[in-house]
C-alpha cells in the first residue's frame, strides 16, 4: 500500500493526516503515527496530543490494523521532549490541562490493546519518554539517547517518568533522574525504558505492514547492545544514591574514588535543588505504586507546582531561550531546600485546574 493512501476506508476521514504536527495513515496491516515538527525536534504540544489519542482510538477499533508503531520525523530524534515553553508561558489552567491531557495519553499508550510499537530513535527525551516507553515493544538503535533531564530547568519528571525510574535496578533510576543522565541503547535497556536494539528500523516496519506478530518481528532484527555502563557502575550508584536524602546522595557521590561519581556530584549540582528535592522523593515513592496511574496522578500535582514556582521559567530561560547555561535558582542550594520550602511548593495546585481522570 502507498503511505499516505487510504483506499476504501471512510473511518479515517475524522483522523487520517498526510500532513501538520502528526501524521497518521494506515500501511497495511500497520497503523503508523510520526511526530512532524522537525525543526523543533519534535516537541510535543497539546494539538498533538490530541491527535495521538484520536488516533488511537480510531486504530483500536480497526480490525485491519494489527499493530500501531510512532516514530519521529527528521534526522534528529523521536522527540526532545514536552512543549516547555508553552508551560514556562501558561502555568495557569492552560498548562495543567496540556498536563493532564499528556498523562491520559501516556496511560492510554500503556494500556493499548494492541501492540505498540516505539521507534525510539535518536534522542527520545522527556515527553518523548512518554510516548514511547509505555509501548509494549520498545526499540532503540546505534544512535538513541534516551533521557529524563528535568530537573536541569527547575522540573520533576513526569509523563510517567518517576514510574520508569523508580522501577530501573537497584539505584540507577534515581542517578539517572538526578544528573539527566543520558542513556545510550544498552543503557536504554537496561534501565527499563527499552526493550531491544534495532537498527534496520526499515525491515522492522516492512514485517509490521505484512502483519508480522510485533514481538517476533523485533526479536528477530534484535542485535547486540553491547555491555552497559550503567550496569557496570552499579557498584557505587548503588552505594551512594542509597543515602537518606539528597545532601548525603551528594556528599557520598563526592567522597567516592570512583570517577563516575565524582562527575554525578558534579551534575546534580546543576539541578535545581528544590526540583531535585522533588524528584528523588517521587521516584522513590513510585516504587511502592500499584501502577503507573498512581505515579501520573502523583506527577500531576508536582507538575503543576512545578510550572508555577520560579526555577521553571527561570530554567526554560537559561537553558532554552538565552542559553546561557546559568540559571539562578530559588532556593540556590540544597541545603536551603526546608520543609516549609516543601509546603510552599505543594501549596500551588489551585482549584480551578482540570482533574487528572482516567477513562
Amino acid at each position: 500500500m502507498t503511505p499516505g493512501v487510504v483506499s476504501g476506508n471512510s473511518r479515517y476521514s475524522d483522523y487520517y493526516r498526510s500532513q501538520g504536527p502528526v501524521l497518521v495513515r494506515r500501511e497495511g496491516a500497520l497503523g503508523r503515527l510520526t511526530l512532524n515538527k522537525p525543526k523543533a525536534l519534535n516537541a510535543i504540544d497539546h494539538e498533538m496530543v490530541g491527535i495521538l489519542a484520536a488516533a488511537l482510538d480510531s486504530f483500536a477499533d480497526d480490525d485491519t490494523v494489527t499493530a500501531v508503531a510512532i516514530d519521529g520525523a527528521g534526522e534528529r530524534g523521536l522527540s526532545a521532549g514536552g512543549d516547555v515553553r508553552y508551560l514556562a508561558a501558561h502555568p495557569g489552567r492552560e498548562g495543567a490541562a496540556l498536563l493532564a491531557d499528556e498523562y491520559r495519553l501516556d496511560a492510554r499508550i500503556a494500556r493499548f490493546p494492541k501492540p505498540y510499537v516505539a521507534l525510539m530513535d535518536g534522542l527520545v527525551m522527556g515527553g518523548g519518554v512518554g510516548v514511547s516507553a509505555h509501548g509494549s515493544v520498545r526499540v532503540v538503535t546505534e544512535r538513541s539517547i534516551v533521557a529524563m533531564p528535568e530537573v536541569t530547568i527547575g522540573y520533576v519528571p513526569d509523563v510517567g517518568g518517576t514510574w520508569l525510574l523508580g522501577h530501573a535496578p537497584g539505584e540507577t533510576g534515581v542517578h539517572a533522574a538526578l544528573t539527566a543522565a543520558r542513556l545510550g541503547p544498552a543503557d536504554a535497556i537496561a534501565c527499563g525504558f527499552a526493550d531491544f536494539q534495532v537498527d534496520d528500523l526499515p525491515a522492522l516496519l516492512d514485517a509490521l505492514r505484512d502483519g508480522a506478530a510485533a514481538l517476533t518481528a523485533a526479536e528477530d532484527l534484535t542485535v547486540d547492545p553491547g555491555p552497559s555502563a550503567v550496569h557496570a557502575a552499579r557498584d557505587w550508584i548503588d552505594r551512594c544514591y542509597s543515602a537518606p536524602d539528597l545532601t548525603g546522595i551528594r556528599d557520598a557521590l563526592a567522597a567516592d574514588p570512583h570517577p563516575g561519581a565524582r562527575a554525578a556530584a558534579e551534575a546534580l549540582t546543576k539541578a535545581a535543588p528544590l526540583a531535585a528535592t522533588m524528584t528523588l522523593r517521587a521516584v522513590r515513592d513510585a516504587r511502592g505504586f500499584s501502577g503507573l496511574e498512581d505515579a501520573l496522578r502523583v506527577e500531576y500535582v508536582l507538575t503543576r507546582c512545578a510550572i508555577r514556582w520560579p526555577d521553571f521559567a527561570e530554567g526554560v530561560r537559561a537553558m532554552l531561550v538565552d542559553r546561557d547555561g546559568s540559571p539562578a535558582w530559588d532556593p540556590p542550594r540544597i541545603e536551603d531546600v526546608t520543609r516549609e520550602t516543601e509546603h510552599q511548593f505543594l501549596s500551588l495546585t489551585r482549584e480551578d485546574d482540570p482533574p487528572l481522570v482516567f477513562a
